[in-house]
């Protein structure tokens, strides 16, 4: 976590707001006290490629045989 004065804030505000988006806890102080914290805005999702799994999933040749657990349900 960073704390930093409001006032030198202003001079480095670019790398302020790098090191946020990196992860880092970045607190802007005044006088000594907490004022800002800079939290990296979430929640953009990349775009979904169609067929990106390809290959990777595998379902086996009997998966929707009847389960021999619940014979006695059937």
């Amino acid at each position: 976590m960073r704390n930093i004065d409001i006032i030198k804030a202003g001079d480095c505000l670019p790398e302020l707001i790098e090191q946020s988006i990196d992860g880092n806890d970045v607190i802007i102080t005044r006088g000594g006290q907490p004022v800002v914290k800079l939290v990296p805005i979430t929640g953009q999702k990349k775009k979904r490629h169609f067929g990106s799994a390809k290959g990777l999933i595998k379902i086996s040749k009997d998966f929707d045989e009847p389960l021999k657990d619940f014979k006695d349900y059937i």
